[in-house]
């Protein structure tokens, strides 16, 4: 941050310590030779180690492995990064804006989004009602520019961002606004919804991925259990104990590695008010290992049986909720009116059911990512897949596999991670493992 961004009200002593707590940055590619290692000194405050890891994952990078630890006000965290095809970070223009990104994490930072309108949805999951809402917003005259879809336990969370077709601009008319809320409520509802549906119009735009999990968390998904056997047999391993010596409660996490992992898991964690002050990340390609040890935000470990089982299942939840299932197809096509709304819908014709969506324009191209199953949660059967290609356009929509690092087959001697329950290791040989880590003792 430049004096110049400075806030007016701040005096000379005052910036002083803005510099002092500024976040030290090393990015460095000769350490490792697989990695390229991120370290971020920055002053500890709640929340700050989600600026971090947020910064790292916006970029598509993955983390690999990670080692955090507070030593009283400060925070020192290490991560070791790839692209998401397993490759060391090459592009000095990523570099530099990482560099420059985590440099500025301890300053509030608006998003991108500008003169739109964001819709937040939650209701009961069903076939075809992505189609239904898409079908709305054309009537009422709406343009989407930016949506994200998540479904988890048989419900829905959105946040689609949009703006008027004729104008090009954001949405503001409070009469406008109360019709679009009233056309979509019914739609999010459904005939047979009995945890209710939630449709808000705002104009404060907030991370969508965070954003996300909020809504689904205040949905009290977490509470519902899976409806297919697939779903049951990717639930990740969760335990949580309590180091009473030091006052810690450690969280244990064993589950597949796939790419945001890291994020979804500290955003739960920071918005359900827990303060990770030690955790280290470990992935085989296959697998994750991540420990967390945490307390309250007044200092204070997990004090019950109730509360243990509830962060159980919300990080399970935050994990699942954007797990991929089914198929990945990919549209890139010229943008255009309805189209969205009639992709959708040969969708749903189809029997195609959306688990999940990633949809954005850039310029005049829609860029449109989502991920389907059948009307039972499982994986279509290429003919119909063929079928859909074939309405849409099989040059426009394309089946896209996962970046080879989240599918490939890692064979090792050493035995792979097994949880087996919270594995209390001393403070002093946590720390040490760190500071060998980010390189300030030797080993």
């Amino acid at each position: 941050m430049t004096e110049m961004e400075w806030p007016a009200c701040l005096n000379e002593f005052e910036k002083l310590l803005f510099r002092l707590d500024s976040p030290r940055v090393v990015i460095d590619n000769a350490v490792c030779s697989s990695t390229t290692l991120v370290k971020v000194d920055v002053a500890r405050k709640h929340g700050i180690l989600l600026e971090a890891v947020q910064v790292i994952t916006d970029l598509n990078l993955s983390i690999k492995k990670a080692y955090i630890s507070s030593d009283g006000r400060w925070f020192m965290d290490v991560f070791h990064v790839t692209d998401l095809n397993g490759n060391k970070l090459n592009d000095e223009n990523v570099i530099s804006y990482m560099k420059q990104s985590l440099g500025s994490i301890h300053y509030m930072r608006s998003c991108s989004y500008e003169g739109v309108t964001a819709l937040e949805l939650t209701g009961t999951d069903r076939v075809g009602l992505l189609s239904e809402v898409c079908a709305v917003l054309a009537d009422l005259n709406c343009s989407v520019v930016d949506a994200k879809l998540w479904t988890h336990n048989g419900r829905i969370a959105s946040l689609i961002y949009v703006k008027d077709c004729d104008s090009g601009c954001q949405i503001e008319d409070s009469q406008r606004i109360r019709r679009i809320e009233s056309k979509l409520r019914p739609v999010l509802k459904g005939d047979n919804d009995i945890r209710g549906a939630k449709t808000t119009v705002s104009m404060a735009v907030t991370h969508t991925a965070r954003r996300l999990h909020q809504m689904m968390f205040d949905d009290r998904d977490y509470e519902r259990t899976p409806s297919t056997s697939s779903l049951k047999d990717d639930i990740p391993d969760v335990s949580v104990q309590n180091w009473n010596e030091r006052g810690y409660s450690v969280v244990n996490v064993q589950c597949k590695d796939r790419p945001k992992l890291l994020f979804d898991v500290v955003c739960t964690l920071t918005d359900m008010e827990y303060v990770v002050f030690h955790a280290t990340v470990d992935t085989d390609g296959r697998h994750a290992y991540l420990e967390f040890y945490i307390k309250h935000s007044d200092g204070t470990p997990i004090s019950s049986d109730a509360e243990r089982q509830r962060v159980v299942q919300c990080i399970q939840a935050a994990i699942q909720r954007r797990a991929s299932q089914g198929v990945r197809l990919e549209l890139y096509a010229l943008d255009r009116p309805c189209l969205l709304a009639n992709v959708t819908r040969t969708f749903r014709e189809n029997g195609l059911n959306i688990t999940r969506a990633e949809i954005s324009t850039t310029g005049d191209t829609a860029i449109n990512i989502f991920y389907v199953t059948d009307v039972e949660g499982y994986t279509p059967g290429s003919k119909t897949i063929d079928e859909v290609r074939e309405r849409i356009g099989s040059s426009h929509l394309k089946v896209k596999e996962l970046p080879l690092v989240y599918k490939q087959e890692v064979e090792r001697n050493e035995p792979s991670i097994k949880v087996g329950g919270a594995m209390l290791l001393s403070l002093g040989s946590l720390v040490r493992k760190n500071l060998y880590n980010l390189g300030l003792i030797k080993s």
